[in-house]
This record gives structure tokens, sequence and C-alpha cells, in this order.
């Protein structure tokens, strides 16, 4: 991924670990997420190279040492046994004096096709990503971008760039973001790209991560209203029918993201939902650039992460020493609607160890505003709403004060929306003001809503109806607006089940 900004001088100069040796931050910090990743330091955007190997989950992600806004893009590593509790690792990939690391996926080379491991136990590492190449660093938009790969052979603890990158150079300014996977059926390495402003995925292939050569096209199609980066292309379960899947393709556009489901041949992809139907796997302001993992357990279904912020407002979001957070990762899996194919989107189940004890609601009929006997920023709360006709129902949340975060329900319109309008600090970004609310066509479900909520400090996400729609949003409340309120206006709604868990920190 790609922003064009000026970039700070020096980089060179100083060593990896040098840039990382920095003293640990309390994790007690305003806004700070705590089961949410955040660098210990600085500014992050785009997950990077997400892999599973050996135990371990991988997460590299767009990083820059030097500072807490974008900038000397290099890549971030930390690990995790779980998706939860993360270990932040060394620097991985830094920026050199040619090049700055842009976004980009890792995989396990077993079968060593790419002819990087040394000994007959090495299992090497690849990662490949863009090289964004500014010749001359007083012009930073003229610059080029072309494709690279590097290698780990001590299970990604350090990395060897590849002494003939580029692997894939199309002379382009704007050709980025290559997400890698291995193709079974044809033995071969594929690779998809974008071309941003063309609104286009390219898919390669290779047998040695090394040579690629062209196979297809996909796109214009869907929502074409900003610049395409960061695709994915991946197999995804049908829920409820294990030996049946389909093959999904991510992309993102500048301030959201989109999806299509169709085959993929080892050639092409076709896309089989309405052409005209634009499917987004997040709802909300804050979801961008989402990928999924490389290498998961035959038997775990497909897992996506992504960044949880929005390039229009998020160099200027309050938070410190730390910019950006990554989402809740959430396990993928889908079904048919109608004539279309939606994704279910659930988070995954290892979060569930950090709950408390609940409380609970049962049968209860809400007129009004009531308070709910428990409060906190760190939460999860499930609850079936059943509205009455006519009816605005939901739930207010970092309540107190006459400041809250709305969750609502608008039986009339079948809209569940968001509305952070008086949630906090909403005045650090004059653009913000553009994203307060948002909104998405949501039916009941046998005449029922429900909304699966992770409350966490400065990020919340709305998971509905077994994830079909997901919005993901960021608010910047005093750390004393904590109250739950349920609320129904224009009718009566009954609560069949309420659950509210504290949560505690994964950082512990």
């Amino acid at each position: 991924m790609f922003r064009s900004l000026l970039l700070l001088a020096g980089f060179s100069s100083l060593s990896a670990s040098a840039l990382y040796a920095q003293n640990k931050p309390t994790y007690k910090e305003p806004y700070r997420p705590q089961f949410h990743f955040t660098p210990h330091h600085n500014w992050t955007n785009d997950p990077n190279g997400l892999v599973y190997f050996k135990g371990q989950y991988h997460l590299f992600y767009q990083y820059n040492p030097m500072g807490n806004t974008w900038g000397h893009m290099s890549w971030g590593h930390a690990t995790s046994p779980d998706l939860v509790h993360w270990q932040p690792q060394p620097l991985a990939i830094p920026e050199d004096e040619k090049n700055m690391i842009f976004s980009g996926s890792c995989v396990v080379d077993k079968n060593n096709t790419s002819g990087f491991a040394q000994k007959a136990a090495q299992i090497p590492l690849v990662a490949i990503y863009t090289a964004h190449i500014i010749a001359d660093k007083s012009k930073p938009d003229d610059y080029m971008q072309t494709q690279h790969i590097a290698y780990s052979l001590d299970d990604g603890k350090t990395w060897e760039k590849y002494k003939g990158n580029p692997v894939l150079d199309e002379h382009k300014k704007d050709f980025r973001d290559p997400k890698v996977f291995w193709y079974q059926p044809g033995k071969k390495w594929i690779m998809a790209t974008v071309l941003p402003h063309e609104h286009m995925v390219q898919f390669w292939s290779s047998p040695d991560l090394k040579s690629w050569s062209h196979l297809s096209d996909f796109g214009p199609a869907g929502d074409t209203s900003g610049i395409w980066e960061c695709p994915d292309l991946l197999k995804v379960p049908v829920n409820g029918q294990p030996d049946k899947s389909k093959w999904v393709l991510i992309n993102s556009q500048q301030t959201t993201m989109q999806y299509f489901v169709g085959e993929f041949d080892g050639t092409s992809f076709h896309n089989e939902n309405p052409a005209d139907t634009i499917l987004r796997p997040d709802y909300g302001p804050d979801f961008y650039a989402g990928i999924t993992y490389n290498n998961l357990p035959a038997d775990q279904a497909p897992v996506l992460l992504g960044w949880a912020n929005n390039w229009t407002y998020g160099q200027s979001i309050p938070t410190s020493p730390w910019r950006s957070a990554m989402s809740l990762p959430r396990n993928l899996h889908l079904k048919k609607a109608g004539k279309t194919w939606v994704l279910l989107e659930q988070p995954v189940k290892a979060l569930q160890e950090l709950r408390g004890q609940p409380t609970v609601w049962t049968d209860k009929k809400i007129s009004g505003e009531t308070d709910f006997p428990v409060s906190g920023q760190l939460l999860e709360l499930e609850a079936d709403f059943i509205p009455a006709h006519g009816s605005t129902c939901g739930v207010k949340l970092a309540a107190d004060n006459g400041r809250y975060f709305t969750i609502g329900y608008d039986a009339d319109h079948e809209k569940l929306f968001i509305d952070r309008s008086k949630s906090g600090n909403t005045t650090f970004n004059n653009a913000f003001a553009n994203w307060l609310t948002k909104d998405v066509h949501v039916p009941l479900q046998d005449g029922k809503l429900h909304l699966h909520i992770f409350f966490d400090k400065s990020i919340i996400e709305v998971f509905a109806n077994d994830g079909g729609s997901v919005l993901t949003a960021q608010l910047f409340p005093d750390s004393y607006n904590s109250g739950i309120v349920f609320f129904s206006e224009n009718g009566a709604t009954r609560l069949p089940s309420v659950k509210v868990w504290p949560l505690s920190s994964a950082w512990k």
C-alpha cells in the first residue's frame, strides 16, 4: 500500500536493532487497545506476510521505525500462538537506501522450490513484497514499484534480501501488493498484484518464486470509486458443508474493501455473484487492507486480519506512543443468500480465553433507555433483539455524562447503523466529521437481530447475524465513559438474551 508523503531523512544511518531498542510502553496509555495488536511504538498500517509456521502465527506489518506517522516503510514483526497474545519481534525487513518495503505476503517453501535452503532440514520462509523506489528523495511522487523477495532460514527471525531482485518488473509507477500462495492442482505458485488506477487484479504463476509469467487479469468490476490495493485470493469453505468451498477475491478501495466470490481454474478468476453487487467484508469506517493467513492447518477456517484505521484521518488519531491497530482476527465461511454468495466472519475463538464471568439478561423488554448493571471499556457483548415495527433500538457503549457510541437498528428500513458523533474526542481531524456514522442493510433473521460486539478502549467491532455484516470503528472516549445502555424508541423491543463479559488484557 502507498501514500505519497514526504520522506524523513537519515534511516540508512541507523541499524534496525537500534531503531527498535526503545523503552517498552506500559500498555496502559489512554486509548491503548488491550486485545487488538498494536506495536510498542510508532506508526503501523497494512498487515503483511501473514503466515502460520511451526505453531506460530506470524504477523508482519507496515511499520515506520522512526516516527508516529507514515514514512520509512519497513516490515515490523510479531508472533502469537493463538492470534490473541502477541510477542513483538525485532524489525524484520527494513527500508534501505534504495527501497521502502511496501505490502506483500509470506509463504512456506516446503519443497525448496526457490533453492534458498542450505541444509537438508531447512524450510525457507519467503517474503514477497513491493519495493517502492524513489531515485530522487526530493521528488517523492517520482517513483517506481517492482516486486522483490527476501528469505529466512531461521523460522522468520532474520531475513536476507534476494540478490536477484526484482523478480517481477513491469516498469510501472503503480504496481503493487503481491499476495502469493501455492496452487496444488497446478503445482505452482500464484501471485495476485494490482494496477491501482486501472482497477485491475493481475494473476501470475511461478515454479520457483523467482521467475513469473502473466496468466490473466480481473477487473474493472464492483467498486471502482477509489484505487484498488491489497488483493487476496483464497478458497473459503461453505458454512455447514465442509467438503464444499468457493474462491474469494478480496481487494481494498482507498478507505474500504470489497470481495467477489466464484471459481479460480489456475489461470483466471470467474466472479459468480451478480455483476452489479458490491459486497464488503466490513461496512465500518475503520477496516482496510485485510488479507488472510497462508499455510494454516488443513482443518482451520481461513483467518482474515485488517488494519483498523482510515487513511482520511488515520495519521491524526490522538494516540501515543503508537498509532494504529490491527482488527480482530476473523474466521471466514460462505453462505448462499438468494443468488448471492456472502462471507460470514466470526472472531477467532481464542478470544474467549479473555472472558470473565458474564452478566446475563433473559427475556427483557425495553422501552426508552435502560442501564445494564455492569460497565467497562473492555468487554464482549452478545444480544438478540426483536424490535417492534417502526422502532429504532440498540445499545450505547462508552456511555456517561452525555457521551456514548451508538449501535442501532432501524426496523422500518432494516438498517444497522453506528454513530460515534457523541463518543468522545471527535475534533482531532476535520475530516473525521465525515465518518461519524455508517450503516448497512441487515434483514432480521427469523424476526431477530443478533449482535456480537467487542469494545476495546478505542475500537468497537460489531458482528451482525453470524457475521454476515461487520462494522469496525474507532472512538476516543474519556476513561470514565464506560456505561452500557440499551434503548428502544417508537415502540418496545424484546431482548430474549443478553450476555456481557468483561475481558482481560492480552498484554499481561
